[in-house]
């Protein structure tokens, strides 16, 4: 029988309070390397995490679950926890206040934590640390491969932040991929292999599945009064919550789905969610497996495999993770707080009513949508090609943006949420992480996916009622905003088209393309 070392509150005898996030569940910390009884690990679920934008239940349900399972397996360890559940009476759901509170009931000396990813609770937690009448220590989550201000220093004194510079870096410094300074294949990048389209083969595995019973959890959200959206199965949950989940989910990935997954990385198709991704971009994310383990695993496995397993794939895949993924958090912490405000081309539009249902007749977004609200999940594609191109073409307001895709998906936290969103995506920073808007009309949606072929409209149709809404949102975007782009070089050839048009064509686009933004659901 296991030892209890949690207290739902009260004196626990621990000279030293350790505050764990939601999102730093990183049982490989140091912090755990050996058991101490003069430390006392304080978490919380809280409303202030839940409500300052509204989260998907999937969501909501991950982390907690998650933060619960970690708690639970370093308690049958022998560290000592004190653990807030939402339910729980005594939880005031206030960071502050829940980390004064146990200060006192802990006769703490020594007040640390590890330094957040999220900007507001970076000021949040400094500020707390301040009030406090103990000594106060910030220490790093120990999960990237880089420092909040790497990028910041590695980009300084250049105009462009080229994630391409930055990825071939990383390789280098970290000795990934590379001999004597050169790129493993004599590549560094093979996006240009990354973009098949998916027809019904290769075939596609199973996701590896778990299937947890959440019926109860679910009471207790509810029962807190925390507002959710989106859909769940409260039998059959199925996203990998602790370590062993996320291990074995990752060595599904290496032996099922990586042979295939640099060719099909960018692909969409109606009858597959999940094609050959691997879904671990919430266990990453939350920490409970590190971007490095992932990375290692993969490159393992590839070296044990090369018979059959294309170089390109696992670039594709190595990419995402030391480049993207590493890149974007130092974008964020080079550019916040005013990130968060940046709004460059100036659009105000607000959010159709299809993205909190996916009921509209343009199938790509009813598919892409409707996945995002069913799983919580959609790959990057999708966020970017299909959901993100009608919101930038439709000129939605960013801030709306932000806060439908910070609360739909699993994975998503501000870091990593809005740089993708406000900059990728929406050009709303005027190009510091893009250095052109990703727009399209329908040709790319069609090239990419299956979407277009069940589709209510034509996509190869420029007018009539039966033409694709992105045909005419694209010019449209592109005349609107052309003052914009006029020194941008990658915009050239894109604006001389336009200029191409007649003005009884323009106007045209322009008529029907201010139908679809006054009234886009009826579209």
């Amino acid at each position: 029988m296991t030892k209890d070392n949690s207290s739902p509150s009260g004196r626990s005898g621990g000279a030293n309070l350790r505050l764990i996030l939601g999102d730093q569940l990183n049982q490989k910390h140091s912090w755990f390397d050996s058991v101490d009884d003069n430390v006392t690990y304080l978490m919380a679920e809280m409303r202030q995490e839940t409500d300052y934008v509204k989260h998907h239940i999937q969501k909501v349900t991950a982390f907690f679950l998650a933060m619960r399972t970690f708690k639970e397996e370093l308690s049958e360890k022998g560290h000592r926890f004190i653990y807030l559940k939402i339910s729980d009476p005594n939880n005031p759901q206030d960071l502050a206040k829940i980390i004064e509170m146990h200060c006192d009931a802990t006769d703490a000396l020594r007040f640390e934590y590890q330094l957040p990813d999220e900007y507001r609770l970076d000021v949040q937690l400094k500020q707390i640390a301040k009030s406090l009448k103990i000594d106060t220590h910030a220490v790093d989550t120990e999960h990237f491969y880089t420092s909040r201000y790497e990028l910041k220093n590695f980009f300084s004194g250049k105009k462009q932040l080229l994630m391409e510079s930055f990825y071939r870096m990383m390789r280098k410094k970290h000795g990934i991929m590379v001999e004597n300074g050169q790129p493993d294949g004599g590549k560094w990048n093979y996006d240009q292999s990354n973009r098949k389209k998916w027809k019904g083969t290769p075939e596609i595995p199973h996701e590896r599945g778990f299937r947890k019973d959440v019926t109860d959890l679910l009471k207790e959200i509810e029962q807190a009064g925390v507002k959710t959206f989106g859909e769940i199965d409260p039998e059959k949950f199925n996203w990998p919550v602790s370590r062993s989940d996320c291990l074995s989910v990752l060595n599904y990935f290496c032996k099922e789905l990586l042979v295939h997954f640099g060719d099909y990385q960018d692909a969409m198709h109606t009858e597959e969610k999940y094609l050959f991704h691997s879904r671990l971009s919430f266990a990453m994310n939350a920490k409970i497996i590190s971007p490095k383990e992932v990375i290692d695993k993969v490159l393992e496995h590839f070296h044990e495999n090369k018979e059959v397993i294309d170089i390109s794939q696992v670039e594709g895949f190595v990419r995402q993770i030391l480049g993207w993924r590493e890149y974007m958090r130092g974008i964020y912490w080079k550019e916040m707080p005013g990130y968060a405000q940046l709004n460059k081309l100036e659009n105000h539009n607000p959010l159709p009513d299809f993205f909190w249902t996916g009921n509209t007749k343009m199938n790509c977004l009813k598919h892409a949508i409707g996945q995002s609200l069913s799983d919580a999940y959609a790959h990057h594609i999708q966020r970017l090609m299909v959901i993100g191109n009608f919101a930038l073409l439709a000129q939605l307001n960013p801030d709306e943006v932000d806060k439908w895709y910070l609360g739909v998906y699993i994975d998503a936290i501000e870091w990593v949420e809005i740089t993708n969103t406000r900059g990728m995506s929406q050009f709303a920073d005027g190009g510091i992480v893009a250095t052109k808007p990703y727009v399209s009309s329908a040709n790319y949606i069609n090239k990419m996916s299956d979407y277009c072929g069940s589709c209510h409209y034509k996509h190869t149709q420029k007018q009539g009622d039966n033409a694709c809404p992105f045909n005419f949102l694209y010019w449209n975007f592109l005349d609107v905003k052309k003052e914009h782009f006029k020194d941008n070089q990658r915009m050239t050839m894109m604006l001389s088209l336009l200029e191409k048009k007649s003005a009884s064509e323009m106007e045209y686009i322009r008529e029907k393309s201010a139908e679809i933004i006054k009234n886009p659901d009826t579209f």
